[in-house]
């Protein structure tokens, strides 16, 4: 039976579902979600990261993370962690890069953070040759706390799916995954839970806003682990710097946007990242954070500017290659503003890369 039949059999027996659990079982069903079962990922899948567009921005993460290391005191003993690390790539160019900085390859247990099996297997591959031997684990929660960690986060706070509420004339009401008179899934609004909490910010009726318990406790989880390891987490995605309404909600099949309700499974589903709230709860459990930069200010400030001028300067038949990629990577109408990037750190003394001003 495929994913939408038994959604829509959960459905028919147990009443609408929240959007944030019909994304969760789109993307990690054992039997017919997209991650654990057939994640596309590249120009010839459904879409493509920032570590793909360009060697330079995984080399100046991996970059971010010597300095980081340094600044941390060049423990002998530290932990490297990537969540969800799609095909491998960003680490691959990350610890390229950090070959540069004495001692930090050697001091390194590489950790990564994946529950997609397919995926798994393609960082394998990608990281068979390198400088590091990886272990894979299931969640934050398995990540030792006996060392320093310095972990990388690129695109994993928009898997982590949200809860859609609808301002109406008549009040609030929750969106929900339901049943359709013709046997199609659809959406429709329900009465919202009793804890819901309404925005501090106006809205006019119509609009949308999407709370994100996963995310919350992703940041709440990353607070907690870093003040009792020491070390900074970088968080790139793309989504909201402050609170708004808005509903971002998306399918992606072959680079395409499709109905996210028309083959559960199938495309990758996404929702913005709430930088807001996963900041808070991380400095709630007792870390300390940065603000947000946008994409492109942030790599400027790590160098890709005198970076893509180095890989010119050895490759000049590949000069306009470059530049279009570093376009794509921090010009304000591709992925530099609407991408994201922030820091989550401890001790409250730390100066993360990036952000020394």
């Amino acid at each position: 039976m495929s994913l939408k039949a038994r959604l829509a059999r959960e459905i028919a027996i147990g009443g609408p579902m929240t959007v944030a659990d019909y994304v969760t079982r789109c993307l990690h069903d054992p039997d017919g979600g997209y991650y654990a079962t057939r994640p596309a990922i590249g120009e010839g899948g459904d879409f493509i990261t920032a570590p793909m567009v360009s060697q330079m921005f995984g080399e100046l993460i991996g970059l971010w993370a010597a300095e980081l290391w340094s600044r941390l005191g060049a423990p002998d003993r530290f932990r490297l962690v990537e969540v969800g690390p799609g095909d491998g790539t960003l680490m691959a160019d990350a610890l390229k890069a950090a070959r540069l900085a004495p001692g930090f390859l050697e001091a390194c247990d590489l950790v990564l953070i994946e529950p997609s099996g397919p995926l798994r297997q393609m960082q394998a591959l990608r990281l068979a040759d390198g400088d590091l031997a990886p272990r894979w684990v299931s969640g934050l929660d398995r990540v030792e706390t006996d060392a320093p960690i310095i972990l990388i986060a690129n695109e994993v706070l928009d898997c982590l799916p949200a809860r859609q509420f609808v301002k109406t004339q008549d009040g609030w009401a929750e969106r929900r995954v339901t049943v359709g008179d013709d046997g199609e899934l659809a959406f429709a609004l329900t009465p919202p839970s009793a804890g819901f909490v309404r925005p501090a910010f106006d809205m006019a009726p119509g609009q949308v806003i999407e709370i994100s318990a996963q995310q919350a406790g992703f940041g709440h989880a990353l607070g907690q682990m870093l003040r009792a390891a020491t070390g900074a987490a970088l968080l790139i995605d793309y989504g909201r710097a402050r609170p708004e309404a808005g509903d971002t909600l998306q399918a992606l099949y072959r680079h395409r946007k499709v109905d996210p309700l028309a083959e559960p499974g199938q495309a990758d589903l996404t929702q913005w990242a709430d930088f807001p709230t996963v900041l808070e709860a991380a400095v709630h459990a007792g870390a300390d954070v940065t603000g947000c930069l946008g994409q492109g200010e942030f790599l400027h400030r790590l160098g890709i500017a005198a970076r893509a001028d180095g890989l010119k300067a050895g490759r000049p038949d590949a000069a306009p290659i470059i530049d279009r990629q570093l376009a794509r990577l921090t010009a304000p109408d591709q992925m530099g503003e609407l991408f994201k990037a922030a820091a989550v750190f401890a001790p409250h003394g730390l100066v993360v890369p990036g952000w020394e001003d």
